[in-house]
């Protein structure tokens, strides 16, 4: 079942050889099941039809922004062998948290005079959109904490601590039901750099379903 969400972000540019995963932006997330197995459900007529374990799988991916209340929902389908979903990451400055480790409200995204220049504006088209996907290690962080340095209360908070979440919570309890299901160990990420290439992977998420057949996943 996919989830449509109509928050519009504006996102900053950013240069991938150096990028920091626990920066505000907006990324596209895919995650299979080991060996590809169909464990989440098949997809009728264009539907998907979820399973138990698949059911287990999106009601964790909607739970997340409570367990990371920086963190915002864009669009995400569950298919039978592969979650999809946009993460937004939008956390203050850490000079502005308020004291006690409180709950962070959530910033605003960047302005549209942040975006990319007009090379880096046109988005993939649907047919090579999968194209975008490379896969990422949960282990893949690197030492930061930008001028706040190792006492940076955000250090460790980013998509691969998400996703070692998300990923361990649905394996808790799917196994209680199906002992043999296992994620992949690699997650494929995209850094989504403007506007109408989030619009375009929100779109294509939403028709995933509908093109299970051409699915690079399938």
């Amino acid at each position: 079942m996919s989830k449509k969400y109509q928050n519009k972000y504006r996102i900053a540019s950013v240069r991938l050889q150096s990028w920091n995963y626990g920066n505000n932006g907006a990324y596209f997330i895919t995650i299979c099941t080991k060996d590809k197995i169909h464990h989440f459900g098949r997809i009728e007529n264009g539907e998907m039809i979820l399973t138990e374990s698949g059911r287990l799988a999106e009601q964790y991916w909607e739970e997340i922004p409570q367990h990371f209340p920086y963190v915002e929902l864009g669009n995400f389908v569950i298919m039978p062998n592969h979650t999809h979903g946009i993460l937004i990451i939008n956390k203050m400055d850490p000079t502005d948290m308020p004291a006690g480790g409180a709950q962070l409200p959530i910033a605003q995204p960047p302005s549209m005079a942040d975006l990319p220049d007009a090379n880096d504006a046109q988005p993939p088209s649907m047919a090579v959109l999968p194209e975008m996907i490379t896969p990422s290690s949960e282990n893949n962080e690197k030492p930061r904490g930008g001028f706040a340095g190792e006492k940076n209360p955000m250090l460790n908070e980013n998509i691969s601590r998400i996703l070692r979440w998300y990923k361990g919570r649905c394996t808790f309890e799917i196994h209680k039901i199906n002992n043999l299901f296992d994620w992949q160990l690699l997650f494929y990420d995209h850094i989504i750099r403007n506007t109408p290439s989030y619009e375009r992977i929100q779109n294509y998420i939403i028709n995933n379903p509908n093109r299970w057949d051409k699915d690079m996943f399938h």
